[in-house]
């Protein structure tokens, strides 16, 4: 729809109820094994709505939640959006003073939890706190929302009114928010045709999942909600739902190619399975490859900067060299990259990598120094070290942190983790800066073995310096580990491995990245 040149402003909210109001006897949730007609899921986010006005909330108000994977949660965001009203799924954050700082930063006006989320409330919180499922009587909202009329409401949101805030991993920290309006929103969820997809939504929703939610709800497709992830039941759920579409980090991806229970699923009606992350160890993806056949979709994107770049399922099976890249840059997608003395890189040249485009964040909610320092000009600062090849693909090194510049060449974590990928004993590694700086204090690698296979640390170690050198080799300390832990989010979790009480790498390293 044009308006003088320009995209008329749609909320994202209207274009979902007109959707499920198409598909009133449809199925458009599948939810512990029953389905969620279009007419249930519209009637409730109307009953939630006029609850949700009851208790005052509004346009100017935000609506958090520590949320479980359910419709209910899907329908109270959908209501607390409909009224014009900000919303943050909050990430299930195992460190309680996390939790706390970060609920003081977003300043909720409500706060919504579930029985499955109810611990996760700080016991100081100064906010309002509705439960669903679990609490006293009054506070209810789910009962609450019995009692209200289910008939047909107006969107009061504006186009510049806040819609949603989506969290960073906070992997080295309390996660940022990155905030959009309505009209930024709706355009980044777009109405593009989703009929016939069966997506699955196994991951928290304070991330990436919501969006793939919007969009295929939106476009008319089906979303298969699971509580958590978990890798045997994932394999279970594609094979019983006939799942067409998922979306996992790339530690999941890895983890259920691997598991024991792959080859016995029939998962033949997989079409598309992405996986999203800065890069990750060719020999992994080739491995991928050959046990899934041509349905991987490589990602490269952040909560702040949108989805960047696309590798998709074509370009795995008939340009294998590319699998080192993480494909062409999106259309309506502008990339840069910034030398370390300020000026901008030339194709071929590492740099940091800045993003333009309209799915970029407004900005970090309630952070404006953070905000100044990484939203600059309506380019996005991703914090990433790439570059273009000759090819037009982009290549990510790694955040810069993680990358050092060693003899005129830029050493990143992925080289680190493809030749101990390449080790027969090893399942699976992840490499990240040592004290967060690289070019500090070199790496630690969190190394994975194969189920009854034994890693050596001194085999690692002599591996990596026949690629890299000895100084290279020394900079790596090495962590072998039962099982790689990770993150709610589902990637690797480096405060965990590195509470594993490592000893500093070479002193001589920072001379040499000198």
């Amino acid at each position: 729809m044009e308006d003088n040149g320009h995209v008329a402003y749609r909320s994202y909210i209207d274009a979902l109820l007109d959707q499920l109001k198409t598909r009133t006897d449809q199925g458009v949730l599948r939810y512990q094994k029953s389905n969620v007609t279009g007419d249930a899921l519209r009637r409730a986010i109307f009953r939630y709505a006029r609850t949700l006005e009851a208790l005052g909330i509004g346009r100017d108000s935000l609506v958090a939640q520590f949320a479980s994977n359910c419709p209910d949660a899907l329908a109270i965001r959908y209501a607390a959006n409909l009224l014009g009203a900000g919303t943050m799924f909050l990430p299930a954050l195992a460190d309680a003073d996390r939790r706390t700082v970060l609920l003081e930063r977003i300043q909720p006006t409500l706060l919504v939890v579930f029985e499955p989320t109810a611990q996760l409330v700080p016991d100081a919180v100064n906010t309002r706190v509705v439960y669903v499922g679990t609490g006293p009587e009054s506070a209810r909202l789910d009962k609450l929302a019995q009692a209200q009329s289910d008939l047909p409401m107006h969107s009061r949101a504006t186009a510049d009114d806040l819609a949603v805030i989506v969290s960073s991993g906070g992997t080295t920290g309390v996660p940022k928010g990155s905030h959009r309006s309505f009209a930024a929103y709706s355009i980044m969820v777009g109405e593009e045709d989703s009929r016939g997809r069966r997506q699955l939504v196994n991951g928290p929703l304070a991330y990436f999942s919501q969006v793939l939610v919007d969009r295929t709800l939106i476009g008319g497709g089906t979303i298969v909600l699971e509580r958590c992830y978990d890798p045997a039941q994932t394999l279970a759920t594609i094979e019983a739902e006939r799942i067409t579409d998922m979306f996992l980090v790339e530690p999941q991806l890895f983890e259920i190619m691997d598991h024991p229970d792959f080859h016995r699923r029939d998962l033949s009606s997989l079409r598309s399975l992405a996986h999203i992350g800065g890069s990750s160890p060719a020999i992994l993806r080739r491995r991928a490859i050959a046990r899934l056949g041509p349905v991987l979709t490589h990602m490269y994107g952040a909560s702040e900067a949108g989805l960047v770049s696309m590798l998709p399922a074509a370009n795995y099976g008939t340009a294998p060299e590319l699998l080192v890249s993480a494909g062409r840059v999106r259309p309506g997608v502008d990339v840069r990259f910034r030398l370390a003395n300020g000026t901008l890189a030339r194709t071929g040249q590492h740099g940091k990598i800045e993003v333009r485009s309209r799915a970029v964040a407004q900005g970090y909610y309630n952070q404006e120094v953070e905000s100044a320092q990484n939203f600059q000009d309506d380019w996005c600062l991703t914090g990433d070290i790439g570059f273009l090849d000759e090819g037009g693909n982009l290549h990510v090194l790694g955040r810069a942190t993680d990358v050092a510049e060693v003899d005129g060449r830029a050493i990143g974590p992925t080289p680190i983790e493809e030749v101990l990928c390449e080790l027969s004993d090893v399942r699976y590694a992840a490499a990240f800066a040592a004290n967060a700086d690289a070019s500090e204090h070199g790496w630690i690698a969190a190394v994975e073995p194969w189920d009854g296979k034994r890693v050596g640390v001194a085999h690692c170690v002599r591996a990596l310096e026949a690629t890299f050198g000895v100084f290279i080799g020394n900079a790596v300390r090495i962590c072998v580990v039962d099982r790689l832990p990770l993150t709610e989010q589902g990637k690797v979790d480096r405060a965990a491995i590195a509470s594993l009480g490592l000893t500093p790498c070479n002193a001589h390293f920072r001379e040499l990245a000198e």
